[in-house]
């Protein structure tokens, strides 16, 4: 049989444990932390990264990513983490994207500041502002796109042509779109990070982490990896590939959903702005189409002055109001006061983060249901 092609079948079949005793359709779970060592090339251990449940979940990652390898992490930022500093060193400079995650944003100002590696923030767009910021020290260039809260694209295949003119490494934060909705490696970008505990996992049960890239830049973050230590149990890497083998079927609904509400709101006199890469009126709608096979399951809208955010969300029934994203069920959050509350007020207030933005991550329930809740909640509060 040919090497499966389609979506749906890499979701369901790659990467599978194959179960040689029972024949399960499942995979098999191994949980052992102990391993025989005699006459093997290298003992499995779960810190090394290389149990069976581990190896064979990092290449279904690495296929949907279309990379050569791939890695499962305790969580995103042990990915993220373990993946920058294989590249960064002491006196190392790393340019960045301005608008990102927010606890990647703090990892680069308090942890990388702490290896005294240098970093600079810019809009990665202004591609003459970039490469004004590349020095000989440059190593990597760092994005995420669409971005963390506000849906800013970065022009991949750009950035990843600057960056190999100058023999600089890419990394890009894929979580948001998904491998289904874009693979960044496709556009020149080395290395992708994903918190998995978002759509790869989504049922927001699982914490995890992943990277995918090249079988040779997999290295150093394989051992790096391993001296950190952020590997994830075999348990909840099980749980985590029973997930994606529905990652295709939950994120088109999400697509679907998430394009219906941001026209819903657009159309609204109690939304100030919408904020979702498949609007005509996305300032980068245009790139969105060129990179992206679908425009994802997140937006984010900003409520007129007049209306209070936090008497919105309190009054919604349906959509839950809580931390995270991704997940089956559609939930709402202001970023100023959790993804982003580690950022100074000046620094929210210069991205555009104000207190009238709510991010939303669209589940899989009927639209109708969502946009009802959404009519019930101003109707009460206006």
């Amino acid at each position: 049989m040919k090497t499966p092609q389609g979506l749906n079948t890499i979701c369901v079949h790659e990467g599978e444990v194959d179960d040689k005793i029972y024949k399960g359709a499942v995979s098999p779970i191994y949980p052992a932390t102990a391993y025989a060592y005699q006459g093997q090339d290298e003992s499995a251990y779960p810190r090394y990264f290389n149990t069976p449940n581990q190896a064979n979940l990092a290449k279904k990652i690495a296929r949907l990513e279309h990379a050569e390898s791939g890695l499962i992490f305790g969580s995103g930022m042990a990915a993220i983490s373990s993946a920058m500093l294989s590249i960064l060193n002491s006196g190392d400079n790393v340019i960045v994207q301005n608008q990102i995650y927010g606890g990647t944003r703090n990892f680069i100002k308090k942890e990388l500041e702490s290896y005294k590696v240098n970093y600079d923030f810019v809009d990665l767009n202004d591609e003459k502002a970039v490469e004004n910021l590349i020095q000989s020290n440059t190593k990597l260039i760092y994005l995420e796109t669409p971005s963390n809260p506000l849906m800013e694209l970065v022009d991949m295949k750009k950035i990843a042509q600057i960056a190999k003119a100058h023999n600089l490494l890419t990394m890009a934060d894929n979580t948001f779109a998904t491998p289904i909705n874009q693979t960044p490696i496709d556009f020149g970008i080395d290395i992708v990070v994903h918190s998995a505990t978002k759509y790869l996992g989504g049922h927001s049960d699982i914490t995890a982490g992943a990277v995918a890239t090249s079988k040779v830049l997999i290295e150093p973050i394989l051992h790096k990896a391993r001296n950190f230590g952020g590997s994830l149990s075999d348990q909840t890497t099980w749980l985590l590939e029973r997930s994606m083998k529905t990652l295709n079927l939950r994120v088109q609904q999400q697509n679907k959903n998430a394009a219906e509400l941001a026209n819903f709101l657009y159309h609204r006199d109690w939304i100030e702005q919408v904020f979702y890469p498949g609007l005509e009126s996305h300032p980068q709608y245009d790139l969105a189409q060129s990179q992206m096979k679908g425009f994802g399951g997140m937006l984010s809208f900003k409520l007129i002055k007049e209306i209070s955010a936090t008497a919105f969300l309190k009054e919604l029934k349906l959509v839950k109001d809580v931390l995270s994203l991704g997940g089956v069920e559609t939930t709402i959050l202001s970023p100023a006061k959790t993804s982003h509350s580690l950022l100074s007020e000046d620094e929210r207030q210069a991205q555009g983060i104000t207190n009238q933005v709510l991010r939303l991550s669209c589940g899989i329930e009927n639209i109708e249901d969502i946009i009802d809740d959404f009519n019930q909640s101003i109707s009460r509060i206006v």
